[in-house]
């Protein structure tokens, strides 16, 4: 996987990848840091199972070291994360019906019984096998989204030294607390109190946790 973007600010994370057991750890760690950039660390866990299972099937039924894509997009105004695996394969799986004794077969059983949705899509180059994990609130997710795009947008103003590709927590707080010092010094120019905002902010942010 050296050489692909590993996490995307953004609203949408696209990379491609060879469908093989040694890639599995790399992509549950590519989730758990985009889902800590958009603010999701709580679906990490049903994130990368869903991740895991999709990727073991292409494995199995496609084959190994086919060439895949993780598509990973949060739909705050449906209140869900999107997951897509996509391959090169038109045959769609299918669940089967596992005996109690059988311990292979049954990562589709557990996707569909882990999302809120799950399905399969046919493409031109073959076909993308997606599930929906359900989101917080939807106002936290429009606030998610909107402090990603603003984050985003104030890296790419000031030539961050660290591109998305390269993106990890202790840089992102870096730029979060350049951003909040910003603004600061912003309102402070325009004769406002920093203090203020900065409790009012507080008890906004603990208020809809509480109520999340």
């Amino acid at each position: 996987m050296s050489g692909y973007p590993t996490v995307d600010t953004r609203s949408r994370c696209v990379l491609p990848f060879a469908a093989e057991p040694v890639e599995l750890p790399l992509l549950r760690r590519i989730v758990r840091d985009q889902l800590a950039v958009w603010g999701l660390p709580t679906l990490t866990d049903d994130a990368q199972l869903a991740v895991t299972e999709l990727t073991t099937n292409v494995i199995k039924h496609v084959g190994v070291g086919t060439s895949a894509t993780l598509v990973l997009e949060p739909t705050p105004t449906e209140g869900r994360l999107r997951v897509e695996i996509h391959d090169k394969s038109h045959s769609a799986p299918v669940v089967a019906q596992q005996s109690r004794d059988e311990e292979s077969g049954r990562g589709l059983q557990m996707l569909a019984a882990l999302a809120v949705d799950w399905g399969t899509v046919l493409t031109a180059t073959g076909k993308a096998v997606w599930c929906e994990l359900a989101l917080q609130s939807d106002r936290q997710c429009r606030r998610i989204q909107r402090g990603a795009a603003v984050l985003a947008a104030y890296r790419d103003l000031f030539d961050s030294p660290f591109p998305a590709a390269v993106w990890r927590p202790q840089a992102m707080e870096e730029s979060v607390t350049d951003l909040i010092t910003d603004v600061l010094q912003w309102l402070a120019a325009q004769g406002c109190d920093p203090d203020d905002i900065l409790d009012r902010a507080q008890s906004c942010y603990e208020g809809e946790a509480e109520a999340a």
